[in-house]
């Protein structure tokens, strides 16, 4: 039996407020539940038959994250050139990386590592997504892989929240550029 429409939308009401409190939280200690139901315009009940626990909350925060900014890569690859579409992925990735600090910092090791699998696998098909459009494209290295570009973008998880805007941007300018084909450099070795 599907669920109810009414029940659809506040279950979707309860995950954006979360994701809107989560990732706006200076710490993770400071969501609180009541906050999140109250943000939603449900009760606190409604909030947990659809999640009854904490952990499960900003599990499901985390997942549909991660959903999204993998979706995000291939309406972007459509719509963009592919050095553009990589460089607006790349910033959404910013902020899948501040709600990822705040979620992984409540939630247990055990519930972690299926959270972990889940974006790992789908960060890297948007990325390889990406990857393969620049390549076609002329505007991405030929040697570059999807792992290369999640090690390079895991400086993510190690920004303050006072660094979030000049330091990450300039951190992807850095990126960004590493992934430009070499122009009129000579290769390893010759100078």
């Amino acid at each position: 039996m599907a669920p109810r429409s009414d029940a659809v939308e506040n279950r979707a009401r309860i995950l954006e407020a979360a994701r809107d409190i989560v990732s706006s939280a200076e710490a993770i200690g400071d969501v609180r539940l009541n906050e999140i139901a109250k943000a939603a315009g449900v009760g606190q009940g409604t909030l947990y038959r659809h999640f009854p626990t904490r952990e499960s909350l900003l599990l499901e925060v985390y997942r549909r994250d991660v959903d999204d900014m993998c979706d995000e890569a291939e309406t972007l690859t459509r719509a963009l050139p592919p050095a553009e579409a990589l460089s607006r992925w790349l910033q959404r990735v910013e902020q899948y990386a501040w709600v990822k600090q705040g979620v992984f910092a409540a939630v247990e090791a055990a519930m972690r590592t299926d959270a972990v699998e889940h974006g790992h696998r789908r960060i890297t098909q948007a990325v390889d997504l990406l990857l393969t459009a620049g390549r076609a494209a002329g505007t991405v290295r030929e040697d570059i892989d999807a792992r290369d570009v999640i090690l390079l973008i895991g400086y993510l998880s190690l920004l303050t929240p006072a660094e979030r805007g000049e330091r990450a941007d300039r951190l992807r300018s850095v990126i960004l550029d590493g992934l430009r084909p070499p122009r009129d450099i000579p290769p390893s070795g010759v100078h």
